[in-house]
């Protein structure tokens, strides 16, 4: 009962703590996600709520135009009965179609429409009277009035721009009107997956991609709200019930978890919500949180995935335990059974022969106590005694047995029933004689035709003569046969059990591999839109004038390049924990590679105003090149990204026969209690710095598992408030003359990049990664060819190629393969950039023994450029 408990208690346990690192899982992941996602519809806002500001202002100034215009004023000051409304008319008419507005109105200042430029449709505004209207109001009362409504006449909703229009005296007139029905942005919105609402200061949506919510108030109106929007006639009669909604969570951000109590919406959405103080309306994005549930049934399932082989690991450790318990068990029990039985043995032994002693000195009543059945023989083989056993386990009549009968008589009485086994029977009476004139103990079993089995014993008597013993052990034999069927069972199971365990670990590792391939499949997936944006938004550099326009583009591409970040720490993990990384180990010269990192790093310390120093050396250490730099970009990036002010430190230590080499800064420190926690994955320090940096948290943990593949231990120092140092110790060596250098000590690119006027191929099956690479290239004056497929390669014609940009991977052909054919057609060889999202060492090897460039996927701009420029010049290429 007690083992029972403590199982039950144990699996308890276990359950809870599987659960609770789901629950912790899927809480983080879903607060990761929620984030993610508010971050982006904030961007979305902030660019939909840009492009809504720039078509208004297009239009803002053109009432104050038309109001100087002196016709128009004529046309209000002159009596109605001399205007000639028709000019007026076809005027408002050739401006509107001038200018592509909705509707140009002229209003008196009675507002009467005197002329406007939909004057020949049967909705015409003309004659009607919009004194009601609050834009009219507001610019004969401040010479400026705006106000959103569905039109009087033509029932079309629009944005009204209002500008009085004043006579030689200053007083006003009239006013002119510009309406504006945005449509435009109507279109914009169309294509968008997420619900996108634009409200009036009221809360009523007035402009929405969903049919559902257009002239829905977001929340209740009172009576004297639903009044002016009567009296104004802003919404005709279509304004809907208010939506009802509740709020389940506030994020920091702003955004808010909201839950809809709609038919055409049960879903759980983000909102945010972005004010335009222009026009006193405020734009709003409604996101699906699919993305989220997503992500936390992905972080709860790797989490269940991750405790399957713990589990399936410790049931192999309980297993083993179970059956080296019970083998020691069963060696203890047979230990003592044998123990025990030769005890007894040696007694029964001891009290045989004392008993037989006295039966031949005419005292045969003492072998009746015995169990087995016993006949004693003098020294002449002749019978003097016996006990009763001995005749009823042999049967012999009574006349047999007698004093004085030589045993050879029963001997041949038991051979002519069959009792002395198979062989010549002559034989077998002659070899017992023999064994009892030997007078040699003697010990030996015989199974008889019953079935039964007869353990016999001799032992000489002093002074001459024999006594033996039969004793029935069947029952023996049949438990000593039970206990070997269940020992043959047992192994049985144990082999049983043991070879599930291997099916189950190798499963496990089949389900690892699996889920690393996923993790792979699903970066190398998502590498390729995100090669198309960094591409898309460095075309636009060329196409962006304001300075504000240009601070946008800066955001969206560190966006992009933290999402790059962590999408390849993502598959950096998976191929360490999938074990396909091999270290290439060799002799590397470690001046080039510190100085390429400080190079690379220093100018990210400039750009913070932070001083990154280098102490040069001319070691030389034994290690991978790529994955020791790998270890140190992780240690200067921390460095940067956690110092606000002061400096960088990168130099050496030598430690006997090993180098150590240190990264020292003067950021923020690490508390004592955090210095294991951050080598875990997704740990990041909350250090309360306000940077716009983001990190996954993986960097650590990449450098923790690349060093102990690479057997470099680590080492941290930290001093809260005075910053840290970091150091990985590498061994030593002194390589003889003529070693090659680190492969970081290359030579660098010109910077300006011939590329105007180039003909280009691109061949790459992704469409927007091949709009995304012609969009670019145009940028940089380029002529660029299209091909998304092998046929389609075939079917085209270019006058010339001096560069060929190639997707690795087109559908179930390789890129390369298709080079042959291409050069034939050429007649020349041009130089080829293979851009390809797997990063994997067999891949690089691959592309270089072919003479090819690589360029791993997604590609800066500026690395393309200086990589493509290069080439152009060393191929010289005119």
């Amino acid at each position: 009962m007690h083992r029972r408990l403590k199982r039950i208690l144990l699996a308890s346990a276990l359950l809870l703590a599987i659960a609770g690192s789901a629950l912790v899982a899927g809480w983080l992941a879903n607060r990761r996600a929620l984030h993610a996602l508010s971050e982006q519809q904030g961007a979305q806002l902030q660019l939909r709520a840009l492009s809504l500001q720039r078509l208004i202002d297009r239009y803002r100034v053109l009432p104050s135009t038309l109001a100087l215009d002196p016709a128009l004023r004529n046309a209000l000051e002159a009596p109605s009965a001399s205007v000639d409304t028709a000019e007026l008319n076809r005027k408002l008419e050739r401006t509107n179609g001038a200018t592509h507005v909705s509707t140009l109105t002229l209003i008196d200042r009675h507002g009467t429409a005197i002329a406007a430029s939909n004057w020949r449709q049967p909705s015409s505004n003309v004659g009607h009277n919009y004194a009601f209207r609050p834009y009219f109001q507001r610019a004969m009362r401040d010479d400026h009035g705006t106000f959103y409504a569905i039109g009087v006449s033509t029932q079309v909703p629009g944005y009204f721009i209002a500008q009085a229009l004043h006579d030689d005296a200053g007083r006003r007139i009239g006013v002119i009107v510009v309406k504006i029905t945005l449509s435009e942005i109507r279109r914009e919105w169309a294509s968008s997956q997420d619900v996108i609402l634009l409200s009036d200061r009221h809360g009523v949506v007035f402009l929405a991609n969903r049919a559902a919510w257009q002239y829905r108030p977001l929340k209740p109106l009172d009576a004297a709200t639903l009044q002016r929007i009567a009296q104004t006639r802003q919404y005709g009669n279509k304004l809907r019930p208010a939506a009802r909604m509740h709020i389940e969570q506030r994020l920091p951000d702003g955004g808010r978890l909201v839950r809809f109590d709609m038919p055409t919406q049960k879903h759980d959405m983000l909102w945010r919500s972005r004010p335009l103080p222009a026009q006193g309306w405020e734009l709003h994005s409604l996101a699906r949180t699919t993305p989220v549930v997503s992500a936390v049934r992905h972080a709860v399932l790797l989490t269940l995935g991750g405790w399957l082989p713990v589990i399936l690991f410790g049931m192999f450790l309980h297993q083993r335990l179970r059956l080296a318990q019970d083998r020691q068990r069963t060696r203890e029990e047979l230990e003592r059974l044998v123990a025990h039985y030769a005890s007894a043995l040696r007694s029964e032994q001891d009290s045989l022969v004392q008993a037989a002693l006295s039966a031949a000195r005419g005292q045969p009543q003492q072998l009746e106590h015995l169990p087995q059945g016993v006949s004693v023989v003098d020294a002449q083989l002749r019978l003097v005694a016996w006990n009763r056993r001995y005749a009823d386990i042999f049967a012999f009549p009574p006349r047999l047995l007698e004093t004085g009968r030589p045993i050879e008589d029963l001997f041949r009485y038991n051979a002519q029933r069959g009792l002395l086994g198979p062989g010549d029977v002559e034989e077998a009476i002659q070899r017992r004689l023999d064994y009892l004139r030997e007078g040699g103990p003697h010990m030996y079993e015989r199974e008889r035709p019953d079935g039964t089995v007869l353990e016999i014993r001799g032992n000489p008597l002093p002074g001459g003569g024999f006594v033996t013993s039969y004793a029935d052990i069947t029952p023996y034999k049949k438990a000593a046969r039970a206990l070997r069927t269940l020992t043959s069972t047992l192994e049985l199971r144990v082999e049983r059990s043991t070879r599930e365990l291997r099916l189950a670990k190798a499963e496990a590792e089949r389900a690892n591999r699996n889920k690393t391939r996923y993790v792979a499949a699903a970066v190398h997936d998502l590498l390729q839109p995100l090669n198309a944006a960094r591409l898309f938004s460095g075309a636009l550099h060329k196409a962006l004038h304001k300075p504000d326009d240009h601070a946008m583009l800066e955001r969206v591409e560190h966006a992009l390049q933290a999402l790059d970040d962590q999408l390849g720490s993502m598959l950096d993990l998976s191929r360490l924990e999938a074990g396909v990384i091999r270290p290439k180990i060799e002799d590397i010269e470690l001046a080039p590679l510190l100085q390429s990192l400080a190079r690379q790093f220093g100018i990210i310390a400039q750009a913070k105003d932070l001083s990154l120093r280098l102490v040069n050396t001319r070691a030389w250490v034994r290690s991978d090149a790529i994955l020791l730099r790998r270890i140190l970009q992780n240690f200067l990036s921390n460095a940067l990204h956690y110092t606000p002010r002061g400096s960088v430190l990168l130099g050496c230590r030598r430690r006997g026969e090993n180098l150590r080499i240190e990264v020292w800064d003067t950021g923020v420190g690490i508390p004592e209690d955090k210095r294991q926690a951050i080598f875990q994955e997704f740990a990041r320090l909350d250090t309360g710095l306000d940077t716009d940096e983001r990190s996954a948290g993986l960097g650590l943990s990449i450098v923790e598992r690349v060093a102990g593949l690479l057997g470099h231990p680590l080492s941290l120092r930290s001093w809260p408030e005075h910053g840290s140092v970091f150091a990985v110790t590498v061994p030593r060596v002194f390589p003889s003359r003529g070693s090659s250098s680190s492969p970081d000590a290359s030579v660098e690119t010109p910077s300006d990049s011939p590329l105007a006027g180039r003909h280009i191929l691109c061949i790459d099956d992704d469409r927007e990664n091949a709009d995304a690479l012609a969009t670019l290239l145009g940028s940089w004056s380029c002529t660029v060819h299209v091909a998304r497929s092998a046929d389609a390669l075939q079917d085209m014609s270019f006058p010339r190629v001096d560069l060929i940009l190639l997707d690795y991977q087109l559908g179930k052909v390789r890129g390369p393969e298709l080079l042959p054919a291409l050069y034939a057609r050429l007649n020349h060889r041009p130089p080829v950039i293979v851009l390809t999202a797997q990063t994997g060492a067999e891949v690089r090897r691959k592309i270089r023994e072919a003479g090819l460039h690589f360029l791993a996927k997604p590609a800066s701009p500026a690395r393309l450029r200086a990589l493509a420029s290069q080439l152009l010049i060393a191929s010289g290429a005119s």
